[in-house]
Parts: C-alpha cells; sequence; structure tokens
C-alpha cells in the first residue's frame, strides 16, 4: 500500500467579503470577493520541503494559514496523513496543532516582550501538558541548546537578543511540542544576509535530525533554492507552476516564473545595475483579468490567454505548468 504525502490539498480554495454588508445595502452593489487561494492542490512528502514563492498579495501566506487551520478553506480539502482535517472536531484540531507548527516572519512581534524565554516555551509545554515541572526545566534548556543557544540566556527577555537569536527562539518555540510539519512564513526575510544563511542551515539541520516536513514561504527565489526539494510558483492565488528545484532553476517554463527569475537581484561587483522589473503591476485580487490572469503583463500573450484560464500540463515527468504556450 502507498504511504500517503504528509501533507495534502485538493482544490483548496479561500475567498474574502469585501466592503460591509451596510455598504452594500444602501449602494445595492453585488458582493465583491477577493479570492485568494483559488484550487490550489499540492502534496508534500514527509521529511521534504515544499518552497511557495511569488510577489507580494499572490496568496502564499493565506495558503500557510490554511494549512495551519488558522483560516477555514471555502471549498476543498487539507489532508494530513491522508486524512482530511477540514471541520475536524476541536479534539482533533488540539491533537493537530502539536503536530503543525509556524516560525512566523517577524520574530520580536511574535514573542511576548514581558516574558523571559524560559516563561515564553514553558507556556508552550504547559499548554500542552508536556512533561513534569522538573522535566519541563530540562526540556528547555535542550530547545535552547538545539537551536544554538546557551541555556544561560533563557531568563532574558526577547528585547535583549539580536534578530537572529530570536528567530532561533521561535523555532525552538515550534518545536517545542515535537511537530511533523512546520510553515515558515518569510521566516528569514527580516534578517540579515549572513543571519538568513545560518537561520536557513539551521533549519535544514534540523530537518535532517528530527525527520520535519516544511511549508516555506518566500519572495526569494535564492533563499528557496538552499533549502527546498520542490518548489510551487503562485500568482494571483493560483499555482502556475511546480518542479523539483533543480530543474526549476536549470529551465524555468512558465513566462512568471521566468519574470521572477529576471528580476531577483544580481549583485555585480564595482558595476551599477538596474534590475529589470517584471513589467506591469499586479492586478487587483478582487477583479482578476479574464483567462490567464497573467497575460496582462506576460509578452507572450496569445488570444486564447485572454479568453481561456490554461489548465494544467505535464511537460516533463514530476513537472507541472498552467499556460497555453505548452501542449495539452
Amino acid at each position: 500500500m502507498t504511504t500517503p504525502p504528509l501533507v495534502e490539498t485538493r482544490g483548496l480554495t479561500k475567498e474574502f467579503p469585501v466592503g460591509s454588508s451596510l455598504v452594500r445595502t444602501v449602494t445595492r452593489k453585488p458582493r465583491e470577493t477577493l479570492v485568494a487561494v483559488d484550487d490550489v492542490s499540492l502534496s508534500i512528502e514527509r521529511g521534504e520541503t515544499l518552497g511557495v514563492v511569488g510577489e507580494s498579495g499572490s496568496g502564499k501566506s493565506t495558503l500557510g494559514r490554511l494549512l495551519l487551520q488558522l483560516e477555514r478553506p471555502t471549498s476543498g480539502d487539507i489532508l494530513f496523513e491522508g486524512t482530511s482535517i477540514v471541520g475536524a472536531r476541536s479534539n482533533d484540531r488540539r491533537r493537530l496543532r502539536k503536530r503543525v507548527q509556524v516560525v512566523f516572519q517577524d520574530p520580536y512581534s511574535s514573542l511576548n516582550p514581558t516574558m523571559s524565554v524560559r516563561q515564553t516555551l514553558a507556556e508552550v509545554l504547559a499548554v500542552h501538558q508536556i512533561g513534569t515541572k522538573d522535566a519541563r526545566a530540562a526540556r528547555i534548556d535542550d530547545l535552547l541548546e538545539r537551536v544554538g543557544l546557551s541555556p544561560d540566556l533563557a531568563n532574558r527577555r526577547p528585547r535583549q537578543f539580536s534578530g537572529g537569536q530570536r528567530q532561533r527562539i521561535g523555532i525552538a518555540r515550534a518545536l517545542a511540542v515535537e511537530p511533523d510539519f512546520i510553515v515558515a512564513d518569510e521566516a528569514v526575510s527580516a534578517l540579515d544576509v549572513s543571519i538568513q544563511a545560518q537561520v536557513l542551515n539551521l533549519l535544514m539541520r534540523l530537518q535532517d535530525d528530527l525527520g520535519l516536513t516544511y511549508l516555506f514561504i518566500s519572495h526569494n527565489l535564492s533563499v528557496a533554492q538552499h533549502i527546498s526539494n520542490s518548489i510551487a510558483v503562485m500568482y494571483l492565488g493560483r499555482i502556475v507552476e511546480t518542479a523539483p528545484t533543480d530543474a526549476l532553476f536549470r529551465e524555468p517554463l512558465h513566462p512568471y516564473t521566468q519574470a521572477l527569475f529576471k528580476a531577483a537581484p544580481k549583485p555585480v561587483p564595482r558595476r551599477k545595475t538596474v534590475t529589470p522589473a517584471i513589467s506591469g503591476d499586479i492586478p487587483n485580487p478582487i477583479d482578476r483579468p479574464r483567462g490567464c490572469h497573467f497575460h496582462p503583463r506576460c509578452p507572450f500573450a496569445m488570444d486564447i490567454c485572454r479568453e481561456e484560464y490554461p489548465a494544467a500540463r505535464e511537460p516533463a515527468p514530476t513537472r507541472m505548468v498552467k499556460c497555453h504556450l505548452y501542449p495539452a
């Protein structure tokens, strides 16, 4: 019997109503809807990292919140080890929270500034009823050492740490309940480049040691390349391309993916360059273009692109792209 992926989504969609009901009633305008995540189907194998990349407003963070059960999907399904978790009972959700954790973008605002590191970690262990009081103290010391911090720092508060150290504390908090799956939402984007590499290497080492599975959300292609086994490219709520990381970087297929590569900063010593941006602005997610949503910005747009959203194509094994440039 084939083992199911650790995490899988099937046709996952999340819509948000826009504007107050009172305004709609007075003006008699039809209800507007922002489609943040649209018909997303993905799978993440145990012990692997799926990177999700795209511009701001593409729906990456909403996808992460759906997998964390912080948002309820409008339609579609989320499976954890082959079992649907949408609409799970409260006891089942509580057990799931121990197995699914998050590392936030801003390591400072995600920590309580009035609590010491020891108090922060002890609270997590107490809420989930993990260990006795004495066992929790030893567990906290072990967690700090695992993320590269001295237990002697445990009585300090967040303001007494650097940004990189605070993110290590955030990682320790996520590890406290021994999760299987972690959503890292722009987890290194607020850090200096040199510190980014240290935190990425820490996440990769923890994955090897503990068998963790990651959804790694980033707008930075090079960061996603460093940590991801495969990458999904997201645009206006939809996944437009998925591929193993090496294959994607060797030959990006979708015009949007190609544009992201061209727009990525390329430092050249002693030379001032202007990085070409993706042409045009990202469309209003409340009023997405008809047909392929990328066609107003695409240099290869054809008549069919303006009328029909492309179905998924598989131009090669393990690759998927939604673009009319490729045969169905």
